[in-house]
């Protein structure tokens, strides 16, 4: 019995979690930008590798802050984009930035 107690209060959080996702998931749907997260991952990756090729530790804080501007950057083109040109297509511009991973950036050094 001590082990219900013990779970609980996680198992209360999960269902929390999960209301929260599907309410979120249905907004992405309906709004059409399905693969943002994908191609914001991949520019976070983008401004890693950079700031590895310019010398900063991977490890350190100057690598992780660069890549949070390269996110940052990107997603506001995202919103951009979205926002200023709605006959452009977003997930066209998305697949267009997925298909240019950072191992081409670094391919080229």
């Amino acid at each position: 019995m001590e082990i219900l107690q013990f779970l609980l209060l996680p198992f209360l959080a999960s269902l929390i979690l999960t209301g929260i996702h599907a309410y979120l998931g249905v907004h992405v749907v309906e709004r059409g930008v399905i693969f943002v997260d994908l191609a914001l991952a991949q520019i976070a990756a983008l401004g890693a590798t950079t700031a590895i090729l310019i010398g900063m530790d991977p490890h350190g804080a100057g690598a992780y802050w660069m890549s949070l501007g390269f996110t940052f950057v990107g997603a506001g083109i995202f919103t951009f984009v979205r926002s200023r040109q709605k006959r452009l297509m977003v997930k066209a511009a998305v697949a267009k930035l997925k298909s240019r991973p950072s191992w081409r950036f670094v391919a080229l050094r």
